[in-house]
């Protein structure tokens, strides 16, 4: 296989839908070696055009490549597309022949390709994954010998200002030299661009040369074109220079406030004004439970810390920690003098994590801070008010329904605040966040667990640090416009933008007026917006410069993302119809969104059929399991690893016979163990032959505060020391003990919570009174398992900090529905199969579907060692 060299072009944005601040853009071809390879496959060509007029941007990929060996061999063209992005064409053109990518429905693509998959035909996904700020597209294709190829794929983007300017980040790494290199980012902007500037991390004296930067008047143009001698690491050499980031930076003129553009019978509405900031009161809602210890806090904290240094005389703010329970830093907010500021400095720096995570409770101190705050006067009037949560964890104390949480906040906030969510890292249920936030004005941010989140924390609060106005709205004659898109806002903040597109449906207009109204500092503010439409020349122009629909497609562009998003928070009625609604759009304008799917036919080889493969926008799905669960063992046994990265799982099974104990979790560090009893089935029909087995009985034991926990399908014991107490599960019982609390709920679950560690779930699964076969038995479920040391062990406790590995050569079975695959963990290739297994937790019986990869052989190749390595000798044991 031949992997051809690459180009990423990111864009600096803030995702209206994601809230993401670096969006990245565009990997073209990777090959993997570090010199030209002429006896195989040579990528002579590759182009990066981009075009952008009034912020939408049109680009187009292509790369060329030409085999010269006497055989077939395989070309990778592999893409990193920005996360707001949509493909709008892709096409394959091999030996003359095209074969494009068809856009349709999603769930016509699903039964495209399952129809392939059953006809014994290769099919698989194009896109491979989602990174932290990309999503990947990936085709790979058998170039005949002598023969050429030629990838070419189009994506469409509407750029979003950021702290003053409009960033493009284009990431240079080809990793071998290329004769025809080229970037080329044509910018026209209406209003005239006001600086224009490039520059690269990995510029030499010798490229130099190859940037080029002009721009007058309303056109820009960046170039990069390196010759392949300024491309060397030394005279001679077949290394590259090329290795970094290549950066573009611009923004337009700001005569007025706003602008306006009306092509073919659609208008953009921009407005940026320049005005002096609105006090704002903030108030921080920081999960300090104990899954934050170590650098999430030290990051946390260190953000904050900064975010204070930044922070204005003239707003208010104050701190809520939460845990298990709320703290709040000052009875009421208070001014940001500098007196007040270094107190809140010492209170961020000393306040200790534990516990567990009750987010409904923070927020509705929140909310009840900011009421009192209003209701006595104690902020300014015109003023904004904003929540910020972050949390890395899912609500498991109090209200942890996501839910009743929504509700809650959405019933307390009566849409009078703004509320932002900061989800820290992958354990967080990142839905939940977004929902949480939209019905509350604001977005959710996701923070990598990177060494640079203490910046991306800052970069967000950049984002809020200056509302210059608030209720905005945007108004447009009635009685000539349709289908305009959102025009009204809570706030502005400075260096950001508002932009509004719609429908004119007179075409005789001499000119179009637009109206704004919004709240400012001190008064109320008013501006008018109007534009003439004689300058058909002007038009004309505008149309041969880049494409003449671009208004029209950026319309486009700007309602799907705005119908996908009320979707997050909509009833199920009206989530139908704006689903409706943007599958309607998304098909007429041919954009891959996440309810359409590209379908691309590779064409037939000399041993093998034609392969289907279908493209999908990548979505934030929902957590494998809701409420924070993350791993789990129930029923045959049937072990489940959850994988928040890939939001997909892996699951096995350990055979082995009644009356065995097993080991699932062990932590020496924090002294505690869980084991299980494998039970079988009733033998007393002999008629009935089974082999499966079940947990009958669970020993859960935490040495620090010298507790044992035995749970039966009869009981639960609790031995505290010499103390032993039995509940029956019939019993309705809330224990909350200093370093303990458990509860019996509804007759079928019990959760156990150890202080600032372990939280654990058990299912009682009960089966039919006189059922000759089945009996009784117990599912066991994580609730926090990121809380352990690094050093657990165990059959579930090993992959608590998570499991490197790689899916890929999905392919069908005789069932249709469970493909092979090939999966890559540890150095070794296992092969599995897609399965689907089932979540009683809460001994729910409408219980929830979870695909999953499933390890045969008792997870052999997966698990560390062999099954009976967890075979242990008593319930207690800790091994």
């Amino acid at each position: 296989m031949r992997h051809l060299p690459l180009a990423i072009l990111f864009f600096y944005v803030l995702s209206p839908i994601k809230g993401d601040f670096l969006i990245e853009g565009l990997r073209n071809i990777q090959k993997r070696s570090t010199t030209a390879n002429v006896d195989g496959i040579e990528v002579y060509n590759i182009s990066i055009i981009s075009k952008v007029t009034s912020r939408f941007a049109h680009n187009v990929i292509t790369s060329r490549a030409v085999n010269h060996a006497n055989r077939s061999e395989e070309a990778v063209f592999d893409v990193d597309l920005p996360k707001t992005a949509f493909i709008t064409n892709f096409i394959m053109k091999i030996d003359g022949v095209e074969y494009p990518g068809i856009i349709k429905e999603k769930e016509v693509a699903r039964k495209q390709y399952e129809t392939a998959v059953s006809r014994g035909q290769t099919a698989g996904l194009v896109r491979a994954s989602s990174g932290r700020k990309t999503e990947k597209f990936t085709v790979s294709v058998n170039v005949a010998a002598k023969s050429k190829v030629t990838f070419e794929l189009v994506y469409e983007e509407m750029l979003k200002r950021h702290l003053g300017n409009y960033k493009m980040f284009i990431k240079v790494q080809p990793k071998t030299l290329v004769k025809n290199f080229q970037i080329t980012v044509d910018i026209h902007e209406p209003q005239g661009i006001s600086f224009l500037d490039a520059n690269a991390s990995f510029i030499t004296n010798d490229l130099q040369p190859a940037i080029k930067k002009t721009f007058a008047g309303e056109k820009g143009q960046i170039s990069f074109t390196p010759t392949l001698n300024q491309q060397r690491t030394c005279a001679g050499c077949t290394t590259t220079l090329l290795d970094g980031d290549f950066t573009v930076i611009y923004d337009v003129n700001r005569e007025s406030p706003g602008n306006i553009q009306v092509v073919n019978g659609y208008f953009v509405h921009f407005f940026a004004p320049k005005l002096g900031g609105v006090p704002k009161n903030v108030i921080y809602v920081i999960d300090k439970s104990s899954s934050m210890q170590g650098s999430k806090i030290t990051q946390t904290k260190e953000a904050l810390l900064q975010i204070l240094d930044d922070t204005m005389e003239h707003d208010y703010f104050n701190f809520i920690l939460f845990s298990s329970f709320t703290s709040v830093w000052q009875n009421n907010l208070v001014k940001a003098t500098p007196g007040n500021l270094t107190a809140a400095r010492e209170y961020i720096r000393n306040f200790d994590i534990g516990g567990t995570t009750n987010i409904n409770a923070a927020l509705m101190q929140a909310v009840h801070l900011l009421d009192r705050a209003h209701e006595l006067k104690q902020v300014p009037e015109r003023s904004v008010s904003l929540i910020v949560l972050l949390t890395d964890g899912q609500a498991n104390v109090g209200v942890s329904n996501p839910t009743r949480i929504q509700e809650n906040a959405k019933r307390a906030i009566q849409g009078r605040y703004t509320l932002y969510c900061l989800g820290f890292g992958y354990s967080v249920d990142y839905p939940f966040l977004e929902k949480l936030a939209l019905e509350n004005s604001g977005v959710a941010v996701r923070i990598y667990e990177d060494s640079d989140a203490t910046l991306q924390m800052q970069g967000f609060y950049n984002e809020i640090a200056n509302p210059t106005l608030v209720d905005i709205t945007m108004q447009y004659p009635e009685n000539i416009t349709a289908n305009v898109t959102q025009n009204t806002f809570k706030h502005y903040f400075d260096g950001s933008e508002i932009v509004v597109a719609g429908h004119i449906t007179d075409d005789s207009l001499d000119s179009f007026i637009a109206n704004v109204e919004a709240e400012g500092t001190n008064t109320t503010v008013s501006y008018s917006e109007n534009v003439q439409l004689k300058d058909k020349d002007g038009v004309r122009k505008q149309q041969e410069y880049i494409f003449g629909d671009f208004t029209e497609r950026l319309w486009a562009y700007l309602t799907i993302q705005q119908l996908l998003e009320k979707r997050v928070y909509a009833d199920t009625s009206e989530k139908e119809r704006l689903k409706a609604r943007a599958l309607e759009l998304s098909l007429k304008f041919k954009f891959v969104t996440p309810l359409t799917s590209m379908v691309v036919t590779k064409p037939e080889q000399k041993d093998e059929k034609a392969q289907t493969l279908v493209a999908d926008k990548f979505v934030e799905a929902q957590p494998i399991r809701n409420y924070g669960v993350r791993n789990w063992v129930d029923s045959d046994p049937h072990f489940v690893i959850a994988d928040p990265r890939k939001n997909d799982a892996l699951c096995f099974n350990i055979q082995e016979e009644p009356g065995v104990l097993l080991n699932l979790i062990t932590d020496r560090k924090q002294g505690i163990a869980v084991n299980g009893e494998l039970i079988g089935d009733k033998t007393t029909n002999k008629s009935v032959q089974s082999t499966e087995t079940y947990f009958g009985k669970l020993g859960i034991v935490n040495k620090m505060v010298n507790l044992r926990i035995e749970v039966t399908t009869d009981a639960i014991t609790v031995i505290d020391g010499n103390d032993q107490t039995t509940f029956s599960w019939l019993d309705t019982v809330t224990v909350d003990q200093k370093g303990f609390s458990f509860a019996i709920s509804n007759k079928k679950s019990v959760k156990f919570s150890f202080g600032e560690g372990a939280t654990f779930e058990i299912v009682l699964h009960k089966v039919w009174a006189g059922n000759p076969v089945h009996r009784d038995y117990l599912g066991f479920y994580t609730l926090n398992d990121h809380a352990f040391s690094e050093g657990v062990h165990g059959l579930l406790g090993q992959f608590f900090h998570g499991v490197d590995y790689e899916i890929s050569d999905i392919h069908s079975t005789d069932d249709p529905r469970k493909p092979d695959a090939t999966m890559k963990v540890k150095n070794k290739l296992l092969t599995v199969t897609r399965g689907i297994k089932r979540d009683y937790r809460d001994g729910n019986t409408d219980n929830s579907e979870v695909p999953c990869w499933f390890v045969h052989n008792n997870a052999e190749g997966l698990i560390d060692g062999n099954a009976t390595d967890y075979i242990v000798q008593d319930i207690f044991s800790i091994v």
